[in-house]
């Protein structure tokens, strides 16, 4: 189970018999094409399965078909070795995860001559991302383990690393896309055998360096990483590195593990553009204890120490718990009375979560698709965030059925397995982890109260009162900068014109003058929501604005998080934008929407808010909007402003005290 648990996919259901067949119907009048082309990817789907997928995508493509609701991207492939294997794989893949992907291949083998030439195939092709597939043959860790030169061994690796860099600086020069850059697995031979890790230039001390230096370059640039080094310590080095299949065909790593290591990728870039899953809904019985409790009772559960059973239950409570801490929201969605459901949270002595760690606890009769919709509500977040983890095959296919963008593993006879198989499948990849991220949790546990008050009060303006809310403005600074490019980069349904920035570029929106840059955060009387807005204005625009013979602001940036709807901060927001315009005799703002599979929430957004529309894009459908400042009426907001975290009276009259 081990092996095929970490190799196999075997977190996934196993494919119909017919997968053939209803690859071969997809078509272009195929009702929800999008969604059914995620149903069939998220499968254990083998390479000649992926490629006969991946196949009938590319058809569809060329015939025009739209694979909505999946993302579009572009991926740029550049690798030392065979990637024909892969490109199909990762299309395939990705679909699982919610993309519609297209990968752009490089030459084999000449990366370097293609991140330098700018007028490249590859680099005119214009991805959005690249992933810089580089194995141990590919960089130049060449040494001479003889010498037992320490400083010459670092040389090395810093030699290697430049050269790295080298390719990553053409690549954003050529076609401006952040990269992916895979870290090294290590040889299963050793030369020096249990000192090899101990002796400078040995290719396993090279390899471990390498992969230090490179997780600490990348991160301070904005590109992400890619951890093959961990991906082949999972399945075995000796099984990942294939000689023969490297020999004969130049197969960078074993030809049975292109389905892993598709599906490694897919996460990522999933996880770039905002699909990674917030939410881990946790079934009951026989998932976090042994037993029934409304049958056998609370002393009757199999649960804690001294019990290998008992103790793989525990296991899955403290993994729940583990994710909590960065961040995912539990839920408990149970076919149970509540009254049953609750009590070993509250009085089993080995129990690990408590009721004070779950947002929404749905404990009911209701089937469970339902409930998870239910659940989704309450946390103001879509279904597909949602992963659900229960025992009972029936109750994963009937979710599957009905909601097929919930996360919904597959789990193996014996408990034992279940935590492992949570963690291998992935649903919680994240590119960045930050102090809003650890707090997520609470949030949505407060959001769950908001909805609670909200549902007690009369109407809105006095819910909105209730809250207490205060709005918080200051500019793009070094605090706040890894959360903005996470915002920036994985903000979907209110993001205006999806423009993605790496951290180096949002370092130097702070102190290019000509923008004006907003991180936003609200707090009320519940908690605090962190961050939940950025707005980027550029002072001096060209074109519309100058054609127009009035000095204006250009709104380049727009993004708000959607937990924060209808509590009227975008009014809050645009009441700050024509303070500072006005502030610097701006006299109008100009605002852009570029409509996207995710953004339409917002297509009113700047009619709503009374700017007038300027023209529109028939090509790409993009509207440039114009509101003139001379004609905005101060309105009264409920809530409190601050700069900094300092109260301001400046605003008051926009104020309801």
């Amino acid at each position: 189970m081990t092996h095929a648990l970490l190799t196999d996919l075997a977190w996934l259901p196993a494919p119909p018999l017919d997968f053939k067949a209803r690859v071969r119907e997809l078509s272009p009048e195929t009702p929800d094409l999008g969604q059914r082309l995620r149903q069939l990817a998220t499968h254990t789907l083998d390479l000649n399965q992926l490629t006969r997928l991946a196949k009938r995508v590319r058809e569809l493509r060329t015939e025009r078909a739209s694979l909505s609701p999946l993302a579009p991207l572009r991926l740029g492939l550049l690798s030392n070795a065979t990637t024909q294997l892969v490109g199909p794989a990762l299309e395939a893949s990705a679909a699982r995860h919610g993309l519609d992907l297209e990968v752009i291949e490089a030459p084999f083998d000449q990366v370097m001559q293609t991140a330098l030439d700018p007028g490249s195939a590859f680099q005119r092709a214009r991805p959005d991302v690249v992933l810089l597939a580089l194995d141990l043959r590919g960089v130049s860790l060449v040494s001479d383990p003889a010498s037992l030169d320490p400083g010459h061994a670092h040389d090395v690796v810093l030699g290697a690393l430049d050269e790295l860099d080298t390719i990553r600086s053409g690549i954003r020069a050529g076609c401006g896309a952040p990269c992916i850059v895979q870290t090294l697995a290590r040889p299963p031979e050793a030369e020096f055998g249990h000192l090899d890790l101990r002796t400078a230039g040995t290719r396993r001390q090279l390899v471990e360096a390498w992969n230090r230096s490179l997780c600490e370059r990348l991160h301070k640039s904005g590109d992400l990483v890619l951890d093959v080094a961990a991906i082949a310590e999972s399945v075995g080095l000796a099984e990942w590195h294939d000689p023969v299949q490297w020999h004969l065909a130049k197969l960078p790593f074993a030809q049975r593990y292109v389905p892993l290591y598709a599906d490694h990728v897919a996460r990522v870039l999933a996880a770039m553009r905002g699909r990674s899953r917030r939410c881990l809904v946790l079934d009951l019985d026989n998932t976090l204890w042994g037993g029934v409790v409304a049958d056998d009772g609370l002393d009757n559960l199999v649960l804690g120490q001294g019990d290998p059973t008992g103790e793989a239950f525990l296991s899955v409570q403290e993994t729940a718990l583990a994710l909590r801490a960065r961040g995912i929201v539990l839920a408990v969605c149970s076919k149970n009375s509540d009254a049953n459901a609750i009590l070993p949270f509250r009085e089993h002595p080995d129990m690990r979560l408590r009721e004070q760690h779950i947002s929404v606890f749905q404990a009911n009769f209701e089937d469970k698709a339902s409930n998870l919709k239910a659940i989704a509500d309450a946390l103001d977040l879509g279904v597909d965030s949602l992963v659900l983890l229960d025992d009972n095959p029936a109750e994963r296919a009937q979710v599957r059925a009905a909601l097929p963008e919930v996360g919904v593993p597959e789990l193996p006879p014996d408990p034992a397995y279940y935590a492992r198989t949570l963690l291998a499948a992935g649903y919680f990849e994240t590119t960045s982890f930050s102090d809003e991220d650890r707090e997520r949790a609470q949030m949505y546990e407060a959001n769950a109260r908001r909805v609670a008050v909200r549902e007690r009060v009369a109407d809105l303006e006095s819910y909105l009162t209730s809250l207490e809310m205060e709005i918080d403005f200051r500019p793009f600074d070094e605090v706040g900068r890894e959360r903005i490019a996470q915002l920036v980069n994985k903000s979907n349904q209110f993001n205006l014109t999806t423009r993605r920035r790496s951290p180096s570029e949002i370092e130097q929106l702070e102190r290019d003058r000509r923008y004006a840059t907003w991180q936003i955060r609200l707090r009320d009387r519940f908690g605090d929501n962190g961050m939940i807005s950025v707005v980027v204005c550029d002072t001096r625009p060209t074109g519309v604005a100058r054609a127009a013979d009035a000095p204006a602001w250009s709104i380049d940036t727009w993004l708000m998080s959607c937990r924060v709807l209808g509590r009227r901060v975008e009014e809050a927001v645009l009441a700050e934008l024509v303070r500072a315009a006005q502030e610097q005799h701006a006299r109008r703002l100009l605002g852009v929407y570029v409509p996207t599979e995710r953004n339409l929430l917002v297509e009113d957004h700047y009619s709503k808010l009374g700017f007038r529309e300027l023209k529109r894009d028939p090509a790409t459908g993009a509207t440039t909007w114009s509101l003139d400042l001379a004609d905005y009426v101060p309105i009264r907001l409920p809530m409190r402003v601050a700069y900094a975290g300092v109260p301001s009276s400046e605003l008051a009259r926009n104020v309801d005290e």
